[in-house]
């Protein structure tokens, strides 16, 4: 069979500037043009020096290029590659990427140039000429580009993100960034063919990590937050303006109405707005609920959440504030956070992820084993009663870390193996 290479511009062994250059059947194609935000020099773009060296120009070299979503580690260099190295090539993306783009495009380069100077980035100009030469797709849509086939398949992760079956001949390969397989309040899970590509390309930044249950993270994101507005303290999410935004503001709200709760909440003004406009244009690439719901209620017509004005920041009582950006390094996140600090009253609780593992989970696991320190050995029948103890103590040690050892005894023993274990006296 003949042989696909792949070779990474980007995005091999880290992370940030995904940008996959694979070559079959005589065909190059770019998967994702992303950016390394933290960088502040030609570092911060892939290594279009590799294509260069083929002593080809780039739009001889390359056959098409393809963007999985918005965000800018996967999108953030197709401006320079277009405008700046001189690419004109066929470009595919989704219709709500197409849409997003440019917004967050704009918004990095008002930073990077107008706060830190930099002087290599692309100008607006550069950007709007960029996205014209962009043709968007729809979700499962077929295309092809000369013998190069291409299928579109939904990813899940934000508004937009899509995975992609490329064939060549008869050779494929199936390439998706960031995905999501469990479903959200308002995206679906990650879904595609039953197909058998020669090669799978992912997204591996999290492929070691181990999440604890969505649900018992959400029940303590919004136990902390209603404990914080019910003692007239203030609550700064810092988020990052798409997709992690728009769950929680769709978390709060319904938690807000179910609870009957006045608090006022408000989120920043500016681009975390004008997304969650595409989000109610794009509501077909929403989950199957808000999809039924959406002629009866938009959920993303909030009715607790305002626009945040920045003289509402010294307003006595209580307030949840949504402000961007995520790693409050900078903006109106890292100016409310100095502001409220100093009150022990107020908190800051972290958005990204869908909500950060609390430190308290961690704290309560190790009092928890501390209680149980005066424990014996067993190999007797359990009772009924022994069996609750050892099954509730199993839910609060899965809570924290599937792989825990004493899980996995818990987990073993419950299955009916004859193994040591702990338990009370």
């Amino acid at each position: 069979m003949p042989a696909i290479k792949i070779t990474p511009l980007g995005a091999g062994q880290d992370v940030g500037r995904s940008c996959i250059l694979v070559s079959m059947g005589g065909r190059h194609i770019m998967l994702d043009c992303g950016m390394h935000m933290s960088a502040g020099d030609q570092k911060k773009f892939p290594d279009f020096d590799f294509i260069s060296s083929r002593g080809v120009g780039v739009d001889e070299y390359l056959d098409v290029v393809l963007i999985s979503h918005f965000h800018l580690d996967h999108c953030g260099a197709l401006p320079h590659l277009t405008e700046v190295i001189g690419y004109n090539g066929p470009i595919f993306m989704t219709h709500p990427t197409k849409a997003i783009c440019p917004l967050l495009l704009e918004d990095f380069r008002k930073v990077a140039v107008e706060r830190k100077g930099d002087t290599t980035m692309f100008t607006s100009a550069q950007i709007q000429t960029c996205m014209s030469k962009v043709t968007p797709l729809g979700l499962y849509q077929c295309v092809t580009v000369g013998d190069i086939f291409i299928k579109v398949y939904y990813a899940g992760h934000v508004l937009g993100a899509a995975m992609f079956y490329v064939r060549v001949g008869n050779e494929s390969i199936v390439y998706t960034g960031d995905y999501n397989m469990t479903p959200d309040r308002h995206l679906g899970s990650a879904w595609i063919d039953r197909c058998r590509p020669d090669v799978f390309i992912t997204e591996s930044t999290y492929a070691t990590t181990i999440r604890d249950s969505k649900r018992i993270r959400e029940r303590e994101f919004l136990k902390k937050v209603h404990t914080a507005v019910a003692r007239g303290g203030k609550v700064l999410i810092p988020v990052f303006a798409l997709g992690r935004a728009q769950e929680l503001c769709i978390l709060l709200d319904t938690y807000w109405e179910r609870m009957g709760l006045t608090a006022p909440i408000f989120f920043s003004a500016g681009l975390t707005e004008k997304a969650t406009n595409y989000y109610k244009l794009f509501i077909t690439w929403m989950n199957e609920k808000i999809q039924k719901t959406f002629v009866e209620r938009n959920m993303f017509e909030y009715k607790n959440i305002r626009t945040f004005e920045r003289s509402l920041a010294d307003n006595p009582g209580p307030m949840v504030v949504f402000a961007a950006p995520g790693m409050l390094h900078a903006g109106l996140s890292l100016q409310l956070f100095k502001k409220w600090a100093p009150d022990p009253k107020n908190m800051v609780r972290g958005g990204g992820g869908l909500i950060n593992l609390f430190t308290d989970s961690q704290a309560n696991l190790v009092a928890h084993k501390r209680a149980h320190k005066r424990a014996y050995r067993q190999r007797n029948q359990l009772t009924d009663e022994q069996t609750k103890r050892l099954t509730d103590r199993l839910r609060a040690w899965q809570t924290v870390r599937s792989t825990n050892t004493q899980t996995r005894r818990l987990t073993n023993l419950l299955a009916g193996r004859q193994i040591d274990i702990l338990t009370d006296k």
